[in-house]
């Protein structure tokens, strides 16, 4: 039996959801979930990961799918991606991104992404935050790909959790999606 996730993604392949976790365990178990069932799916995966939890991620995959299917899965440093111009920069991380999917959409290939978002502290600019996240929503219905960002539940200030519930209309907890009732769809 399809997840509802799985059975959204293929009814509707533009899916923005936010992932508010609790526990390392926890999260590790839905990324490597939702990495192993985009594979099976047949969509390619780029899953934007710190290198520590890539190699946790990508040993528990190696268990569960063939050395041909973890091909499907496509590793990208989150440090180089976010920092890619030397500070957390949305135009450059917009930039960086469409750089890395533009071979799947001139061949057509269906693809998912799983972007883990880590802080040092919670005292970051936070601003930064919602302006790639509005930018990431908007690509998510022109590419049209299903995306997961997961962030740090527990290390969550208000005003950050309700700049993500605006920004996502889609939020996973525990093994279902709800919908965002603070989604702001007019901002796309």
């Amino acid at each position: 039996m399809k997840s509802r996730m799985n059975q959204l993604f293929e009814e509707q392949k533009s899916v923005h959801v936010l992932y508010a976790y609790n526990g390392m365990k926890n999260y590790l178990e839905q990324a490597v979930q939702y990495i192993q069932d985009g594979i099976l799916a047949g969509d390619y995966v780029m899953l934007i990961e710190n290198d520590r939890l890539y190699h946790k991620i990508h040993k528990e995959l190696s268990m569960r799918l063939t050395k041909e299917q973890l091909k499907y899965c496509h590793w990208i440093n989150s440090f180089d991606f976010y920092f890619s111009s030397g500070s957390y920069h949305p135009p450059a991380i917009e930039k960086y991104f469409q750089k890395t999917v533009q071979p799947y959409i001139e061949k057509n290939i269906s693809f998912r992404s799983w972007a883990h978002v880590e802080w040092r502290s919670m005292e970051e600019p936070l601003h930064l935050i919602e302006d790639f996240e509005r930018i990431v929503d908007k690509a998510v219905n022109v590419v049209s790909f299903p995306l997961i960002c997961a962030y740090e539940g527990e290390k969550m200030p208000d005003y950050l959790r309700n700049i993500l519930l605006e920004t996502h209309p889609y939020i996973l907890v525990e093994d279902d999606l709800v919908e965002s009732k603070q989604y702001h769809s007019g901002m796309r």
